[in-house]
């Protein structure tokens, strides 16, 4: 059903010239370049660069390895952390369309949403990251806010644990846990010409094309370009999604020189966008997953264009210098009505009409440099990162109205006003950020690089500025730096294994002290307190043979919290999360691909205000997941290929004293792919079938600090495509 209110549509046109002309320009630098000089010898490894991607794993469904921050990408088994670094060869045959789609793979990973609105979110060893606080080609802000769709990326690379020192502080206050790192396509040397078009949910449409080719003598310059287009309804009852992709990539890989420029547009609404509930006390039992209790007169809608640049240059033999920047322009128009329910299913909620448009750049530069001092091999980076954002918004909230969950009912939109937050038809601005940082780190080897030592510290500086949004008027600012240090070593014995530990620091702003509580005033009301400093050490071991890999970890990260006690807020609490994480991937056999694993999460609230809740259990994590994905290729029908995977989740707390939870839910999913030719043209046909049994159930538990918010299952979805090349 089509919204019957106006809707505020918009076009972000700010910069677009300055990401076209960017892109053109380094497009045509780099075909004149790869016609008039021959390459003598062309860079085959990614070890430590900022452009070039290590190699796909066994299977090709993750990579050898991926992006370790300041040190460019890395082998897996020479860092001293644990990533999973997906393909895109997996998001097309598993039919994804989103990073949240991509991520369903990962045991460490839980899919939730933002807070009374749309945006994917990540929980990652029981904390949340942003989907804004993704990094896009290693720089912060400029992916699309809400969502991204995963025909633009070549990679998604999963970091776990805490990383201020590699990546730099996320820019949203989240990502303690972990970090996501999205790589745009390239150009793949053989090329590619696919159009895919497809059906799912109740009648959503489907087409992509993706181009890709190479040029020069060399196959030095790279172009790829996608489009696509999603319309109609999706498997949730009178849910429409509306998706304009457009996208296009250029590479250039030299003797000395690499380059990449990257451009994008992404339009994407959701009509009647089935909401978050929060409950009002003991839990409503899930109502059926394809059930759409959101008003008809609801809908999310953004515009984002996006574009980031990056180069790298061997000075010499042995120092290699890198810089890259970015931009983003956008803007988003809501018109959501959010609902609160008791145990039987009774809602109240009220409209809430807000616009919000965003300006960010990022930038960051270094050099690598590798020498030798005796016996000891070195690695040392130095690097800068700078970021700045600008955010005007507005809101409005409206009268309430009451419905149920089970048998809701279309309300009449209000119209009453009861409490405004700015002009919608001319916001201001009301935050600004600015945050630099500067890293330095040296990686030592000995004996042969069989010991590998890593020891850095970044300082990073975040300045935040909030503005009032009637009057536009300065209401708080915060200017705090904090030294992040790191600590790592990696030991290999022998090829197939690597014993790896750290200690890592995460970096979030610090909390401001409210101005009441309980309906009592603060004593020290708008003190500033120093950024939030989580401590992570992890131990683990990780085995490489050749075809099939995997990896164990331990790791213990405590993050500071604040509440007001006697009136005063101070930071005296503290959340710790422990776990063992297992991850297994690869093809240990010639038929057979497997991927997944399983985490147990220990989570902890400790040092509580008066002890309260000391010990108990963090809302939204639970103690045990696990993801399961096996592939079958049937020897009997050449061209087949059967896969099935399992997604299981255990209790949620849904309250801070671990009275109330949301039950333990499992997942099925069944998908099937035929390769075969058409007129001599390569054609593959894909179906796959999510949430097989129809399950009914709560898939999260809040996602933003300190809520508790309910997000229902996806309901039973058949995902049909066919892809050919031409």
């Amino acid at each position: 059903m089509r919204n019957p209110l106006p809707s505020r549509k918009f076009v972000p046109i700010k910069s677009l010239a300055l990401l076209i002309s960017t892109s053109a320009l380094c497009s045509t630098s780099l075909a004149q370049t790869g016609s008039s000089e021959r390459i003598e010898e062309m860079v085959v490894t990614a070890d430590g660069s900022q452009v070039l991607l290590p190699e796909a794993y066994a299977g090709g469904q993750v990579a050898r390895g991926g992006r370790v921050g300041v040190f460019g990408n890395l082998d897996m088994m020479d860092a001293p952390f644990t990533s999973t670094n997906y393909t895109a060869e997996l998001m097309l045959d598993q039919q994804t369309s989103s990073v949240a789609d991509v991520l369903q793979n990962d045991p460490v990973v839980r899919v939730a949403k933002g807070f009374g609105n749309f945006q994917e979110l990540y929980v990652i060893r029981g904390f949340p990251v942003f989907s804004d606080d993704m990094t896009y080609n290693g720089l912060y802000g400029i992916l699309p806010r809400q969502y991204v769709a995963s025909e633009l990326l070549e990679r998604v690379e999963v970091f776990r644990g805490a990383n201020t020192f590699l990546s730099g502080a996320a820019p949203g206050g989240s990502g303690i846990g972990g970090s996501v790192n999205l790589v745009p396509k390239r150009a793949p040397d053989d090329g590619v010409r696919r159009v895919t078009l497809g059906l799912e949910g109740q009648s959503q449409g489907y087409a992509a094309l993706d181009i890709g080719e190479r040029f020069g003598t060399e196959q030095e310059t790279g172009v790829r370009a996608n489009l696509v287009r999603r319309d109609g309804e999706t498997a949730v009852e009178n849910q429409e999604r509306e998706l304009s992709l457009a996208a296009v990539g250029t590479d250039y890989r030299g003797e000395r020189l690499r380059l990449s420029a990257d451009l994008g547009f992404q339009d994407h609404r959701i009509d009647a966008p089935r909401p978050s509930v929060t409950p009002t006390g003991e839990l409503p039992a899930a109502p059926d997953s394809d059930h759409n209790f959101a008003q008809p007169w609801t809908y999310t809608d953004e515009q984002q264009l996006f574009g980031v640049v990056r180069a790298e240059y061997d000075l010499t033999d042995h120092i290699t210098g890198w810089a890259a920047a970015g931009l983003r322009e956008g803007e988003e128009d809501n018109i959501l009505a959010n609902p609160n329910s008791d145990a039987e299913g009774n809602m109240t909620a009220s409209r809430f009409d807000n616009i919000r448009e965003d300006s960010i750049r990022s930038a960051d530069l270094g050099l690598q440099g590798e020498f030798q001092t005796g016996a000891v091999n070195h690695r040392a980076v130095i690097s800068a990162s700078d970021y700045s954002s600008e955010s005007r918004n507005a809101f409005s909230f409206y009268d309430g109205f009451s419905d149920n969950l089970y048998a809701s009912e279309t309300a009449t939109p209000p119209t009453n006003i009861t409490f405004p937050g700015g002009d919608l038809n001319n916001p201001l601005v009301t935050e600004r950020v600015d945050n630099q940082s500067v890293a330095l780190a040296d990686m030592l080897g000995f004996w042969d690089d069989s010991l590998l030592v890593t020891l850095g510290a970044r300082y990073q500086d975040i300045h935040t500025r909030s503005y009032d949004y009637n009057s536009g008027n300065l209401t708080s600012e915060y200017d705090e730096g904090r030294l992040s240090p790191v600590a790592g070593v990696v030991y290999q014995p022998s090829d197939q294994v690597s014993v790896y530990g750290n200690y890592i620091e995460g970096l979030m702003p610090g909390d401001v002290a409210p101005a009441t509580s309980g309906g009592e005033p603060v004593d020290n009301a708008g003190e500033v307190f120093e950024p939030y400093q989580a401590e992570q050490v992890e131990v683990g071991l990780k085995y490489d043979a050749d075809t099939y890999g995997g990896s164990v970890s331990l790791f213990d990260t405590a993050l500071p919290s604040g509440y007001v006690e006697n009136n005063r807020f101070s930071v005296n609490g503290e959340q710790r999360n422990r776990g063992l994480e297992l991850s297994a991937f690869g093809q240990p056999l010639d038929t057979v691909r497997v991927l997944g694993g399983l985490t147990f999460l220990d989570s902890e609230q400790t040092q509580t205000q008066g002890g309260l809740y000391d010990g108990k259990q963090a809302v939204g994590v639970p103690e045990f997941q696990l993801n399961l994905n096996l592939e079958w290729d049937l020897t009997a029908l050449p061209g087949l290929t059967l896969d099935t995977r399992v997604i299981h989740t255990d209790d949620q707390y849904a309250n801070a004293d671990n009275t109330v939870s949301a039950p333990a839910w499992t997942r099925w999913d069944l998908g099937a792919r035929y390769q075969t030719q058409w007129d001599g043209r390569g054609l593959t046909l894909r179906a796959r079938l999510n949430n097989l049994s129809d399950e009914n159930y709560w898939a999260s538990v809040g996602g933003f600090p300190g809520s508790n918010y309910l997000v229902l299952s996806e309901p039973r979805n058949l995902v049909l495509s066919a892809s050919i090349e031409f």
